[in-house]
């Protein structure tokens, strides 16, 4: 391949008809693309290039089409390669070896939004491998991802429309469990007492008011990554584009079959609910007995060893992979509630909101009293850094207990990162970051 390609995306199409503007639309929201007429020429970037995710244009494709995805992955190996496909939704629900299926033209800001819930759950699995050598040499074996074959659950919002009504039975004849809320109070009173894999918003009359619920879900920790398809009008005010950039995962009109569209919300459905399984195994770790017993977090040693492994990890696979340090800062206000204790009572929780605050592909650990680290996989300097600010900025606007009749306090923290090079270069790396470490204002 070209010398000096710095590509995230490979496109593998006959022509440009739907690929074209997908690639032009997805380098200027800073996913780069390179793109590929022919397998032999998809193989050789996926060697060469550090690719994150592929999309192909199975238009044309014809009996090259068959295995495609499989050859893709094996060419990309051992880096998992996440793998969206451009074609109308299988009548039989086949998804063909693909992560997801969505119909083209494929808008950009739609495609980004899936690659990077795609590109995270890839990561998630390659993280679930190594966690689980980890653990297998200290005597415990983590749980596999669970596989659901339980209906997919989907909650329809809006007012009952013959059309939502046409497409809450196509899903039903999909298989899919509907449970219908025509108001956002009883949509978030269902959201929050059941596990949904997709949700379908009817724009109707006032599209504004099925984007604010979007957003709501957005905002929600428990709910951001399930996916929303909109229900819009062929003339709303609100555009395709906008809805995407609001949030949304897929959009629909009337004018689309029922039973396509109810296809598609079960594509979405599928992808949201193996990526969650791969999340609970990563989680069931946490009950391991091995972390560190105030906090939740991994302990200094067995961080130590699970960082090594994800260093040779990062090489065999071609990512990056970096490292933050956290250590409790010095301030003269925290002279009095160290003395006393309380910032010692305090460690725990801190812990505990870390282990909450990062990726669930992330290690947390925690390698002294008030020094915390993380390992952040597939993840570059400027984001190790952005990540590491984030999580000191939550916990600086939290308020510790220092006393009965002692203002409470808050603390901020010395913030290092560091890239890891190379296996020999761990400990030099953890060094580094203790060595930047500089005091973080959070307050």
């Amino acid at each position: 391949m070209t010398a000096g390609i710095n590509a995230r995306v490979l496109i593998v199409a006959n022509d440009d008809t739907l690929a074209g503007a997908l690639a032009e639309g997805l380098d200027r929201l800073g996913w780069r693309t390179i793109t590929a007429r022919h397998e032999a020429a998809a193989a050789s970037a996926l060697a060469d290039l550090q690719i994150e995710a592929a999309i192909v244009d199975l238009a044309g494709l014809g009996d090259d089409a068959i295995g495609l995805a499989a050859r893709l992955r094996t060419a990309c190996a051992p880096r998992k390669l996440p793998i969206l496909a451009m074609s109308p939704p299988d009548p039989f629900q086949k998804d063909r070896g693909y992560d997801l299926v969505l119909s083209g033209p494929i808008d950009p800001a739609q495609a980004v939004m899936r690659l990077e819930s795609l590109v995270r759950t890839a990561v998630a699995e390659e993280e679930f491998d190594v966690r689980f050598e980890t653990f297998a040499e200290r005597g415990h074996n983590l749980e596999t991802p669970e596989s659901d074959a339980s209906p997919y659950r989907v909650l329809a919002i809006g007012e009952p429309a013959p059309q939502f009504l046409a497409l809450s039975n196509a899903l039903t004849r999909n298989g899919a469990e509907v449970v219908g809320a025509f108001t956002a109070f009883t949509a978030f009173d269902y959201l929050h007492e059941k596990q949904f894999d997709a949700v379908v918003l009817w724009a109707g009359d006032n599209p504004h008011e099925a984007l604010s619920i979007a957003a709501g879900l957005r905002r929600n920790t428990r709910l951001y990554h399930t996916p929303a398809l909109l229900y819009i009008k062929a003339h709303s005010v609100i555009t395709a584009s906008e809805a995407y950039h609001r949030g949304i995962s897929d959009v629909a009109s009337p004018e689309t079959p029922e039973t396509t569209t109810a296809l598609r919300v079960v594509e979405l459905a599928r992808a949201f609910r193996r990526q969650k399984s791969v999340r609970a195994a990563l989680e069931r770790a946490r009950t391991s007995g091995l972390m560190d017993a105030a906090t939740g977090l991994f302990t200094r040693d067995l961080f130590a060893s699970h960082l090594m492994r994800l260093a040779r990890s990062g090489e065999a696979r071609n990512r990056a992979l970096s490292v933050c340090m956290l250590k409790v800062s010095e301030r003269p206000d925290l002279q009095a509630p160290r003395a006393g204790g309380w910032v010692a009572r305090a460690i725990p929780q801190i812990g505990s909101m870390i282990g909450r605050l990062v990726r669930v592909e992330d290690t947390a650990a925690r390698l002294a009293p008030e020094v915390f680290a993380l390992a952040l996989p597939a993840t570059s300097l400027q984001s190790a850094r952005a990540a590491g600010e984030r999580i000191a900025a939550v916990i600086g606007c939290t308020a510790f207990e220092a006393g009965q009749g002692a203002t409470p306090f808050v603390i901020d923290f010395e913030l290092g990162v560091a890239e890891v090079s190379s296996p020999e270069g761990v400990g030099r790396a953890l060094e580094q970051a203790a060595a930047m470490a500089q005091p973080l204002k959070t307050g």
